[in-house]
């Protein structure tokens, strides 16, 4: 019986399933023979990334639709040191409700294998143990799923397909008050309204931080609005209360940050009933017409928190890497700070880049911002982004001392002290830090703590942490700190070694089966280059709107980072009422500038590139 065609690309034998160990699969290790016969979907990923927590919750459906014949492949591959951590890992499959096996990629072979250059990237291999289709980014679901029909119509007639449950494990249950809490505000009452983010909920405490006095939300994956008992959220984050005033104004008190489904929320704490404020419950594609827009009809990406600061609130956009606002009264929403490049840079808004900002405070006319990708701690005052600790996206440690040379490493939280310190949740160092604006002096306050999400100074002026991996809040004793000289770490993903001089940069796009570029409303792709530092690149550099481009590479430099966005806007061919789609992704490509190198970078958007993978 003859084999069927790859759905895109030439046959090219996917590589052996190596790592460390496996997740989600009661102890058994994986080969690609046990898995012969299924379509399998290796999603490369790391748990600090917010676009591989969006391609998680993409994937979801495409689980559930082809149960019997897809088999779901995590590939955690770290960016962080502690990322590499077994537990860590463990904690962040059940903390983002991953149902599929994991394997453990420590040391990032599969990632070398698969010739992946960022996250998250997506493989493709069909139920023979070819490699027929890669993709980087988010937004694949329509294409993936169409490419699947056509995958198991080949198979299945063709005899190569094999139906049945699959090798996905479950963890046991928990049984804790809180799971995965995220953020925490003081309720005027003085008890502490929490997000349960891996319980779908918010749940008051009473003012000790450990007595439950009622939950918000079903505990189920939900988007309805309603009643406590019946309204539901999904890994909601941050929340704010908005002044008396506007609360009246608006109907409701606190705003909640609902992460995973791309909404703020609205919450009444005398009813305690639930409502959408903003968003439409689909993610950002695109950015929208003019300065505003309806809060109800924009598209949100990941709020992570919110905070009320200029009159208004202020939202983390991290999916965007960009700080939106939002006005409750007048129900509109817009672009605060943020280009939506992926970087660190300061300067007059809006023109800023940021990295997944995760975390919001304000004391007088500062607004403080932990941009968790960047490992910084930055500021905004008087329309001006500025930064007080952090280096760049792939530089992290746990080191004290002069802010310049101070690092954190991938902070989710933030708090103002009323003598105008500030105190930073270092999730992925374990720590509290603590940074004095009037010295400029970082130190540390407390640390072992098991991935600290958020602080908060509460009106007495306790300190509260919530300690999100041990699933609970903690006091901090006063006055407790002390100095760390730890490691300094940098992201070492094998560059790609470049040629200096002239050399094209080809990105890789082939359209998802039944779909085709789409130019109704103008070039159809679209590409933005930018290196660190700028010098790298002698030219090249800026918008296009061609998908390959000739860069000119500086000799005189040895290493650097070329940042490149790229989208891509198809249709439904040949139907009535086409839909529409945008496929988008940055890289950050770390290069090693090297005399005999290829004068040639390829990057795969969708689809595969000749030279298959290494």
């Amino acid at each position: 019986m003859t084999s069927p065609a790859p759905a895109l690309g030439p046959r090219v034998r996917a590589p052996e399933l190596k790592g460390r160990a496996w997740l989600n699969t009661g102890g058994r290790a994986l080969s690609l023979q046990d898995l012969r016969g299924r379509v399998v979907l290796l999603d490369f990923w790391t748990f600090c990334c917010i676009n591989c927590l969006h391609v998680l919750d993409e994937l979801r459906p495409l689980e559930q639709r082809y149960g019997d014949t897809l088999v779901v492949i995590g590939v955690h591959s770290p960016k962080f040191e502690h990322e590499r951590d077994p537990q860590a890992l463990a904690a962040a499959v059940e903390r983002y409700g991953v149902s599929h096996p994991v394997l453990d990629d420590a040391d990032m072979l599969m990632w070398q294998q698969y010739a992946a250059k960022a996250w998250p990237t997506l493989a493709v291999i069909d139920p023979e143990g070819y490699l027929v289709a890669s993709m980087a980014g988010e937004g694949h679901a329509e294409g993936l799923s169409r490419m699947l029909d056509e995958l198991i119509a080949q198979h299945e007639a063709a005899g190569t397909l094999r139906r049945g449950d699959g090798p996905y494990v479950p963890p046991a249950a928990s049984d804790t008050v809180l799971r995965f809490p995220g953020k925490a505000i003081e309720l005027p009452s003085g008890h502490l309204l929490v997000s349960d983010s891996a319980r779908h909920s918010l749940v008051e405490l009473a003012a000790d931080g450990e007595t439950p006095v009622r939950r918000i939300g079903t505990g189920e994956r939900g988007r309805d609005d309603g009643p406590a008992d019946a309204a539901s959220f999904s890994e909601p984050q941050g929340m704010c209360l908005l002044p008396p005033a506007v609360a009246e104004q608006a109907g409701y008190d606190v705003v909640v940050a609902d992460t995973v489904n791309h909404l703020l929320r609205g919450l009444s704490l005398s009813t305690g009933q639930v409502r959408t404020v903003a968003g439409t419950g689909y993610p950002w594609r695109a950015a929208a017409d003019g300065p505003e827009q309806d809060a109800l009809a924009a598209n949100l990406s990941s709020p992570w928190d919110v905070a009320w600061y200029d009159d208004r609130v202020v939202i983390a956009m991290a999916g965007i890497h960009q700080l939106w606002w939002f006005d409750p009264a007048r129900g509109t929403t817009g672009v605060y700070a943020g280009t939506t490049v992926e970087a660190l840079r300061d300067g007059p808004l809006p023109d800023v880049w940021m990295a997944q900002p995760s975390g919001l405070a304000v004391h007088g006319a500062r607004l403080w911002i932990a941009d968790s990708e960047t490992s910084a701690l930055r500021w905004i005052a008087d329309g001006v982004l500025h930064t007080a600790i952090g280096q760049g996206l792939f530089d992290f440690g746990h080191v004290d001392g002069p802010a310049k040379e101070a690092l954190l490493q991938h902070p989710l939280g933030v708090a103002a002290l009323p003598d105008g310190a500030v105190l930073v949740a270092d999730t992925y160092n374990g720590a509290v830090r603590r940074f004095d604006p009037g010295t400029g002096a970082v130190s540390t306050v407390e640390s072992g703590l098991a991935e600290p999400s958020d602080v908060l100074v509460t009106s007495a002026g306790a300190v509260l942490v919530v300690e999100s991996a041990a699933h609970r809040l903690i006091r901090l004793a006063p006055g407790a700190v002390h100095t760390v000289a730890g490691e300094r770490h940098r992201v070492e993903r094998p560059p790609s070694p470049l040629a200096p001089g002239e050399v094209t940069l080809d990105i890789i796009f082939t359209p998802a089966p039944g779909q085709k570029l789409d130019d109704t409303y103008g070039p159809s792709t679209r590409l933005e280059v930018s290196a660190s530092p700028p010098e790298l690149l002698l030219a090249g550099a800026g918008v296009g709107t061609e998908l390959s481009r000739s860069l000119v590479v500086n000799p005189a430099l040895t290493h650097g980072v070329l940042q490149v966005v790229a989208q891509a806007a198809t249709c439904d061919a040949d139907v009535e009422h086409a839909a529409c789609h945008l496929t988008r992704q940055d890289w950050g490509v770390p290069v090693r500038v090297t005399e005999g190198a290829p004068a040639r970078l390829p990057l795969v958007l969708r689809g595969l590139d000749e030279g298959g993978v290494s």
